[in-house]
C-alpha cells in the first residue's frame, strides 16, 4: 500500500480497538504482520499503542499465530454466505486499503493457504445505491453488533454509513451473492476519512 492508505488502515485499527474496548460482547482482537510502513505510522502518530489493553500485536502472519482449523478468511468473494458466527472460530478481516486495485486478492490468498472462507450476508439485508464495500471497522463492528443483538439485519442497519443509502431487501426477493461485484469487505476509498463520524485482523469472542 502506498502510506498514504497504510495510514488510513491505521485509522481503521483505532477505530476498531476503540469500539471492542466498549462493546457488550468484547471479541479477542488479533493484529498480525505488524511491522513496515504500518508500524511505522503507529509510531509516529499514536504512540499510546504500545499501552493498548485486550489486543494481541504479532509480528507473525497470522497463519503462524493462530490454528489453520479455526480460520475464517471474510471475503465477499467467497460463494459461501456466514448464516452465523461460530465462537469458536477466528475470523480474519483483511487489512488492505488499495482503491479496489486488487480486487479478489483476500478470497485467492485464502484458497491459496487452504483456508475456510465466506462473506457476509450482506445480500440477503441490503441494497445500496453505492458500491458494496466496507471498511475494516465497519466489517469489525457489524460483528460486535451481531454478537450483541443476534441479528444480521440489525447489524447491517446500525453500522452502515447513511450515504451508502442502505434499504432493507425484500425477503421474497432476496439477492444472490454475485461473484465479480465490489467487494464488501475490503476498504472503500474515502471510509478512512468517515471514521471519526460515527486485521491482518482476526477477532474471535472471548
Amino acid at each position: 500500500m502506498l502510506m498514504k492508505d497504510v495510514r488510513k488502515l491505521h485509522k481503521q485499527i483505532q477505530r476498531c480497538y476503540a469500539i471492542n474496548r466498549r462493546a457488550q460482547h468484547p471479541v479477542q482482537f488479533y493484529v498480525t504482520s505488524l511491522g513496515g510502513q504500518l508500524k511505522q505510522s503507529m509510531d509516529e502518530k499514536d504512540k499510546g499503542w504500545v499501552n493498548w489493553k485486550d489486543i494481541s500485536f504479532e509480528t507473525e502472519h497470522y497463519s503462524e499465530v493462530l490454528a489453520k482449523e479455526e480460520l475464517v478468511y471474510l471475503t465477499s468473494d467467497s460463494p459461501n454466505v456466514l448464516e452465523e458466527l461460530d465462537l469458536k472460530k477466528v475470523y480474519v478481516i483483511g487489512g488492505l486499503v488499495d482503491h479496489n486495485h486488487h480486487k479478489g486478492i483476500s478470497f485467492e490468498r485464502a484458497k491459496e493457504r487452504g483456508i475456510d472462507h465466506a462473506q457476509l450476508p450482506l445480500n440477503s439485508f441490503v441494497k445500496m445505491n453505492s458500491r458494496k464495500v466496507l471498511a475494516v471497522n465497519h466489517v469489525f463492528e457489524i460483528i460486535l453488533v451481531y454478537l450483541e443483538k443476534g441479528s444480521w439485519e440489525e447489524a447491517f442497519f446500525t453500522i452502515l454509513p447513511q450515504r451508502k443509502g442502505a434499504v432493507a431487501v425484500d425477503k421474497d426477493d432476496a439477492a444472490t451473492p454475485e461473484k465479480g461485484e465490489d467487494s464488501d469487505l475490503e476498504p472503500a476509498t474515502n471510509t478512512a476519512e468517515q471514521t471519526e463520524e460515527k486485521l491482518k485482523y482476526s477477532c474471535n469472542r472471548h
